[in-house]
């Protein structure tokens, strides 16, 4: 019987999988693997793969001896090795299009809880205390900001057209996507450095790539305007966690709203567990239960479709099987 190792997963049990892949002759193995050494010793025989968050690195593709698909659990694939699996022939699909309106709504909470100053003022009441904090000059009407969405894929473009309401400039810097389609959506098209200077808030929704990781690091942060408001749905290696930890402290960055971070979780000592300007979330924005039983149910039948010889959908390095 072909199997498919799942080899971690933050929802259990694995009923969704199991209903998808069982009736069509595949085992499904369910595990909870966190590091290299644990996944070496599973991956030798099995004939799918489907992960989360485990670090599929070079070693862990080369021990693959039946696999004809990685799957993962996801849009992002930063802990896939992506070259060792093109040249071992494996392709890397992921499922791209799952929490699309989930992410953008929760990008939308992150900049109207940092403009409004939302969890301050329920912290000051909960506290048993009443009045107005922070300052009065902390507390923004979106009209009058300008937003920098760094990356126009899917979410981004969903992002930008949530915004529309709320009368915002929107700067748009994607190196992929054409001017004119960015003017199409009512954005103007601006290169990254112009993005910085000019944004009050700068939202991420680029993949992390080598060309995008740290892209917020202490220059960039520097060259932003003072005071401006950071929001990180994407993934946590976009920003230099040190670098942003200390525009935070200067108030080079009043507000950092971040769902993602690095390292995650965040460390239990991290300022960004107790600075009064951070809001943060444990990687949650794509969740919802339709969102959630999209992925499941797509990522399986990506596996199930591999293992009949079918054409694959949303490759991400290439390889036709």
């Amino acid at each position: 019987m072909p199997t498919v190792l799942v080899t971690d997963h933050t929802f259990d049990p694995l009923d969704i999988e199991q209903r998808v892949l069982e009736p069509v002759g595949v085992e499904v193995l369910g595990h909870q693997c966190k590091s290299v050494e644990a996944l070496l010793p599973l991956v030798g025989d099995v004939d799918a793969v489907i992960t989360q968050f485990s670090p599929l690195k070079a070693e862990v593709i080369a021990a693959m001896k039946n696999a004809r698909v990685i799957v993962r659990y996801g849009i992002g694939v930063d802990n896939v090795d992506l070259e060792t699996a093109r040249a071992r022939g494996i392709p890397v699909c992921n499922v791209p299009d799952y929490c699309i309106d989930e992410v953008a709504d929760h990008t939308l909470a992150f900049i109207l809880a940092a403009t409004r100053q939302v969890v301050p003022n329920t912290l000051q009441i909960r506290n048993g205390k009443w009045g107005l904090v922070p300052s009065l000059d902390q507390m923004q009407t979106l009209r009058d900001q300008t937003v920098g969405i760094i990356g126009f894929g899917r979410i981004g473009r969903e992002v930008a057209a949530r915004l529309v309401p709320f009368k915002s400039r929107r700067l748009v810097y994607d190196a992929f996507v054409p001017a004119d389609t960015i003017r199409a959506a009512g954005c103007e098209p601006v290169t990254l450095d112009e993005l910085l200077k000019q944004s009050d808030i700068v939202t991420l929704h680029c993949p992390s790539t080598p060309q995008t990781k740290k892209l917020l690091n202490t220059d960039s942060l520097a060259r932003m305007k003072r005071g401006a408001i950071v929001v990180n749905l994407a993934r946590g290696d976009l920003i230099d966690t040190a670098a942003l930890v200390a525009a935070l402290q200067s108030g080079q960055i009043a507000v950092a709203a971040l769902d993602v971070c690095d390292p995650e979780p965040i460390p239990a000592d991290s300022p960004l567990r107790s600075l009064p300007n951070v809001i943060a979330a444990s990687h949650i924005a794509s969740a919802s239960p339709k969102a959630v039983r999209t992925l499941r149910e797509t990522a399986a039948r990506i596996a199930a479709m591999a293992l009949r010889g079918e054409a694959l959908p949303n490759i991400v390095n290439g390889v036709r099987p």
